[in-house]
């Protein structure tokens, strides 16, 4: 099993990579947030996942482990195959990714090649509670720790009147978190207005 790569990028031919290991060519497929943040000649280290079929040996890519583990999360999800995981992942940051699957936000995740209404829906029911939020500076206030069930009472409120979570963050980010929730709330649906 390769787990890792560390070479040079050689080539980028459409959505894959040739990555140089010791003269060895390896046709890795990315994310396209990855793929954009690669230089030709530049050394990387890639986090793998092989896909091993009887008519091909495909292998995955990610700069980051936390990305392939979302991935294989992904994977996980009856109707979605590596190209599809890879989709997702390719509509988004990674945090939008998680954030949107966290938020319930089905539409966003229907933006991916491949994945309709019900794949969305499956991926936002077997994830929701398993992807975590990855906090932001401007949402650390918000979240104590990494579970939906830590989030600030007026995120909820939010939440529960129709905002998207990231939205609800957003709004609350320059409401004063000293303030009860109940203000913090009428303050945040003013900006808003």
């Amino acid at each position: 099993m390769i787990a890792t790569l560390s070479g040079l990028v050689a080539e980028k031919l459409g959505e894959l990579v040739i990555v140089d290991v010791g003269g060895v060519g390896y046709g890795v497929l990315m994310p396209l947030e990855d793929y954009g943040n690669l230089n030709i000649g530049s050394p990387v280290k890639l986090y793998i996942y092989e896909h091993i079929r009887e008519v091909s040996h495909d292998l995955y890519g990610f700069t980051h482990l936390d990305t392939k583990r979302l991935f294989e999360q992904l994977l996980d999800v009856n109707g979605i195959g590596p190209k599809g995981a890879l989709s997702v992942l390719g509509i988004g940051s990674v945090e939008d990714v998680r954030q949107a699957i966290a938020s319930g936000d089905t539409k966003f995740i229907q933006a991916a090649q491949g994945v309709g209404k019900k794949v969305a829906e499956r991926v936002v029911v077997e994830l929701k509670d398993k992807v975590g939020l990855v906090s932001t500076v401007n949402s650390e206030s918000f979240f104590a720790g990494t579970a939906s069930a830590n989030v600030d009472e007026a995120v909820q409120a939010l939440v529960s009147l129709g905002y998207t979570l990231p939205d609800a963050v957003t709004a609350l980010v320059d409401v004063d978190p000293s303030k009860s929730t109940e203000e913090r709330i009428k303050l945040a649906l003013k900006a808003r207005a």
